[in-house]
Order: C-alpha cells, then structure tokens, then sequence
C-alpha cells in the first residue's frame, strides 16, 4: 500500500509540474515562481501535505543541484573561465560589494548571526542565469553588444560559486576557522587543478570520456558526476562544486552531446529540487517575512542594475545598452535557492525568506529587463527638459523659406558648449 501511495504521489507531483511549466510556457514566463508555490502547496501547512513521497523527493532534490551545476559547467570551456577571470574581475569585485553586501547587512540587523550573513550574502548576490538566458531569448537581445557583458558577469559569479560554496558548507557544517581554511584550501587547490589538466588535457579527458552510443555517454557522464560530487561532499567541499568541475573539464562535442542528452534529466530533477524547497517551508512562515524580502528585493534589483550599467560602461557599451545590461541581472532563481537549501538545514528562518525573496524577482526579472532602459531614457528626457537642454534625438529645426541660412547664434545661458549623446 506504501508503494501504491509513493506512486499515486509522485504522479500528481510530475503531472503538476508538467502542468504549471506549460502554463508558464504558454505566458512567456519563468516556471521557478510556480514550482516554489506548488512545493508550498504540497508541504507541511499547504492544501495537500505529501507524506509517502517526501524521501524520494529528497534525493531528488540533490540530484537536481547536481544537475544545475554540471550543466552549468558543461557550458563553458577551461579556457573561457579563465579569460574572464582576467579581464572581468573588477566587474565581479563591483558585483560582489553591490549585492552580497546588502543581504549579509539585513541578516546581520535581523539578528540572524554571522553564518545566515553569509549564506544571504549568496542568495542575494547570485544572478539566474537560466531565468536571465531565457529573458535575453525572448527579448530578442542575443546578438546586442550588452549581452557578452552580461554573460561575462554570469560567468565571474558561476566561478566564484566554487570558491563561495566550500567556505559556506565549512560554516554550516561548524568545522571552525581552522577547518575552513582547510576546506578552502582544498576547494581552491582543485579548482586550481581542474582548470590545469582542462586547458592541458582537456581533449584526452574528453576522448575517454566520448563514446558514439548516447546510451553509454549518457551513463558515463552522469554517473562521473554522481561520483565526484559524493566524493566532494565526503571532503565538505560541496556536492555542486564537484559536478561543476566535471562539466569544466568536458568540452567540445562530449560537452555538447552531454548537455543535449543531459537536458530533459536536469528539467526534471531542477524541478523537483524546487518543489522540494517549497516542501520544507511553512507558508505560514512567509508573512512575517514579506516586508523584508520586499526592502531587500528593490534594494538589490538596484544594485544589480548599477553592475550591469558599470560593467558595460566599463566595456564601452552606449548608455541605452548600459541600461539594459543592468535590467537584465536582476532576475534570482536556481542558485539563490540552492544557497538557501543548504543554510536551511542549520538556520530555518532563511527558508521563507529565501522563498519570497526569489518570488519577487523573479517575477520582476524580465518586467525589469523590458523596461529599465525606456524608463531611464524617459526619466533623461525629463531631466533634460527641466533644465533646457535639447535632447540628443531631438530633429533638426525646419528650413525656412525664403530666409538665408544663417546659423542660430548660441545661448548665451550655456556658452559655445553643445550637449549631445550618441544614440545606442
């Protein structure tokens, strides 16, 4: 009869979710935001409590974050993570202080203690960078000259996840100062070697790793991934840390067959890790806990804006796309969550917090993406009205008839200076 229900419940929690990711499909929108809620309603003080299936669920909830982050690696080359560790580390610099700071600040004035600042300070730092892909793709922006800006930024956060991930497993797990260094060092010391033996070897690691069969490179890769990331935890480097390192080491058509092949598992298994998360928290937890995730939330979607506005700036980017590239960062979503899920456990007010601090950016992700950029150049215009200077796309004034052409002797209010901005 056990059986029976574990079936009959993790049927309705598949066919839910295949349901809500349709509906979201169908409006143009992130399904992250419906996960979380259908997890909230099957949990613990929701509509329909799931008790058979929780442990099935558990596991699978792990397998999908090791699924996020082996995909993630799959996604760039060695060689890539370390060009923009070269040239994008100022940006990163300029995105950790701008966003990090602010969540370990609130968990700071919310008395939360030092180990919930740090696991905030990730929830509110990290970008989705599946929410964001997804919102480029739909905007139609893939080709724009912002968009290697913005990649470039997910890419310096994807990288410092494996150096922030191992000291935040160290914390929760309360090894001490002592034991943390360690557990850095032996994170750094294998990130280190991991992208040594890529860049070398990277093409004879991907040669025993190939095969012709999708079946078999399929098993191959998956079950490497399972492997390192058990291994990684065992050390208390992180689960995640290791998928990821698999991924960076694969490349070129193993990495490409991988993440095709790879791509319906990790929708599956992200999924339930997301329905899993709304499992472990209360929604009658989430009230009390909304007027901060709302500060918070328009606090860092600012921040985040001005990252993006000083990286393109930064690249020579024009104004307009400047804006842009800021409005399309804001999106949180699959790694804020998995931050939360692991300081969860030791801290469980992060939960609901985490939960409604996702919700709201998520949903103010793309609206933020769409609009940032008219909004400022209108706010430009209005500004730049009040104060009686013509706007730089202003159209020439009409030819006179009959009146010789003689250029308009400057305003005397501001002198032979002309202020003009190139359109982007």
């Amino acid at each position: 009869m056990q059986d029976t229900s574990l079936l009959i419940e993790l049927g309705a929690i598949v066919l839910a979710l295949g349901l809500v990711g349709r509906l979201a499909g169908r409006i143009g929108f992130s399904p992250i935001p419906l996960y979380l809620l259908a997890g909230l309603a099957f949990g613990e003080g929701g509509l329909l409590p799931l008790d058979a299936s929780e442990a099935f669920v558990a596991t699978g909830a792990e397998i999908g974050v090791i699924l996020l982050l082996l995909m993630l690696g799959l996604e760039y080359s060695a060689s890539d993570l370390v060009t923009s560790l070269k040239t994008q580390y100022p940006t990163g610099a300029v995105d950790f202080v701008f966003n990090a700071l602010p969540g370990a600040a609130a968990a700071l004035l919310m008395g939360w203690g030092p180990v919930a600042a740090v696991a905030l300070a990730g929830v509110t730092w990290i970008s989705s960078s599946g929410v964001i892909a997804k919102i480029l793709g739909d905007l139609g922006r893939l080709g724009n000259r912002e968009t290697p800006v913005i990649l470039g930024v997910l890419v310096m956060e994807d990288l410092a996840m494996a150096v922030y991930l191992p000291i935040l497993t160290a914390l929760l797990s309360g090894v001490g100062l002592a034991g943390g260094s360690l557990t850095l060092l032996i994170s750094l010391g294998t990130v280190g070697a991991v992208l040594y033996v890529a860049l070398r070897h990277g093409r004879i690691i991907s040669r025993a790793v190939s095969s012709d069969d999708a079946e078999m490179l399929l098993l191959v890769v998956l079950g490497l991934a399972l492997l390192v990331a058990g291994i990684a935890q065992q050390l208390q480097v992180s689960a995640a840390v290791g998928a990821f390192l698999v991924g960076i080491a694969l490349s070129g058509e193993v990495a490409e067959g991988a993440s095709s092949l790879l791509a319906p598992l990790k929708d599956l298994f992200a999924a339930v890790f997301f329905v899993f998360f709304g499992l472990s928290t209360v929604p009658a937890d989430i009230p009390p806990v909304l007027l901060p995730a709302l500060l918070l939330a328009v606090t860092t979607a600012l921040t985040k804006v001005a990252t993006g506005y000083f990286a393109a700036r930064r690249a020579g980017i024009k104004t307009a796309g400047r804006w842009r590239a800021g409005g399309a960062l804001v999106a949180r979503g699959e790694f804020s969550i998995v931050i939360a899920g692991l300081a969860v456990g030791v801290d469980p007010k992060i939960g609901p917090l985490a939960t409604a601090y996702v919700l709201l950016l998520v949903i103010l992700g793309p609206i933020s993406a769409r609009f940032t950029e008219p909004a400022a150049r209108r706010l430009a215009a209005r500004l730049r009205r009040r104060s009686g200077l013509p706007a730089p796309d202003d159209p020439p004034p009409p030819a006179r008839v009959g009146v010789p052409d003689v250029p308009d002797a400057p305003d005397a209010s501001l002198g032979d200076v002309s202020v003009t901005e190139s359109p982007s």
